[in-house]
């Protein structure tokens, strides 16, 4: 019976690592044709990623023997110890491809350093036969496990902040391009380290390998979960209006604003945007329209609404016009290829700006 029971122990973590190695290994081999110009973009180190999910191979140990003190002390410990640190990395990369994943590289490698050598022991006392701790050096383990463990809880959370930064600002005055940042995904995964938490700290805590071999299912599923929202293109939902758009206060001076002014800004904007042809960016933000105008963000946002029809309209029409001339002037030409030429992502990304366009009644 006791037998039995381990046998168990062992399947289940089996079933975890094999979750983990299948992400890994679609993440690194498949990515949606329409990504496949802008990797570095929409997934900056993917490689990275599927890197972290592969980390669950040192759990291995545990699978071939289950009765083993040392690969159960590593076991327990790896959760609390590595699953906030893969939840903050995982949410700076995907979003950082907006909002400057590089400017928290250097700060996420430090955390991986200080995970990986936390570990370190536990993974050499699994792994090497008869083991490298003794008893005083295990509870000394778990004391650090713990350290870090709270450590990485501030940056996880740190990652999560900036993340609701981005589904804050996700509306269609900052964003030109329908994919560039998938709000409905955001909003999902954004509190994940809360919901994973339960999981993360019952075995730590119980020292209870029956409560672990019940977790490993939940944290299985949450691995296929993941991998199903973030690998087709489809999934990536296009930013819609909201119905509820908090608009910039603005103050007595800004409410006097003339006609004339918001004109001059309109010119200045028409001639970034069109006759310099920004609008071919397929990465154009609003921020960038600012800076060329040399105005204030809210100076800028009321002349494209009163005078071009609003930031996402003004861009997109332009890039739909373009979209048909080249077509017209290139007869060889795939729909692809007119659209990545005018400023889109792909040919999905100007189907649905064509789409929004046209349930707008512009187009």
């Amino acid at each position: 019976m006791i037998y039995l029971t381990h046998y168990w122990y062992g399947v289940a973590m089996t079933v975890y690592i094999l979750s983990c190695w299948f992400f890994s290994i679609i993440r690194i081999f498949h990515t949606c044709q329409q990504h496949q110009d802008n990797l570095e973009y929409i997934w900056p180190d993917r490689k990275l990623q599927a890197v972290i999910f592969m980390m669950a191979t040192c759990l291995l140990p545990y699978v071939f023997d289950p009765t083993s003190q040392a690969a159960w002390q590593l076991v327990k410990s790896y959760f609390p110890a590595t699953y906030y640190f893969y939840c903050g990395v995982l949410l700076f990369m995907f979003f950082g491809s907006v909002k400057q994943w590089k400017k928290w590289k250097t700060t996420s490698w430090i955390i991986a350093i200080i995970v990986a050598i936390s570990l370190m022991p536990l993974i050499l006392n699994a792994w090497i036969p008869g083991g490298v701790l003794n008893e005083k050096g295990l509870k000394m383990e778990e004391k650090l496990v713990l350290a870090v463990s709270l450590l990485t809880i501030p940056y996880c959370g740190l990652s999560m902040w900036k993340v609701w930064q981005c589904i804050e600002m996700s509306r269609d005055d900052n964003y030109s391009n329908p994919d560039d940042f998938p709000l409905l995904y955001a909003q999902r995964v954004w509190i994940m380290p809360i919901i994973l938490t339960p999981l993360l700290w019952p075995a730590f805590l119980t020292d209870n390998q029956t409560v672990m071999a019940w977790l490993c299912i939940p944290l299985s599923i949450f691995n296929i979960i993941l991998l199903i929202n973030v690998m087709p293109a489809w999934r990536r939902a296009i930013i819609l209006p909201g119905s509820t758009e908090h608009e910039e206060e603005t103050d007595n001076r800004e409410r006097t604003l003339t006609d004339e002014r918001l004109k001059v800004i309109a010119k200045k904007i028409e001639e970034y945007v069109k006759d310099q042809q920004a609008y071919l960016d397929p990465h154009l933000k609003m921020e960038q329209v600012v800076d060329y105008c040399g105005t204030n963000r809210t100076y800028v946002s009321r002349a494209f609404k009163e005078h071009l029809g609003g930031f996402f309209n003004y861009v997109n029409q332009l890039r739909l016009k373009h979209y048909k001339e080249y077509l017209m002037q290139h007869s060889s030409a795939t729909k692809d290829m007119a659209a990545t030429a005018s400023g889109f992502n792909s040919y999905q990304a100007f189907y649905k700006a064509f789409q929004r366009l046209k349930e707008k009644g512009n187009n």
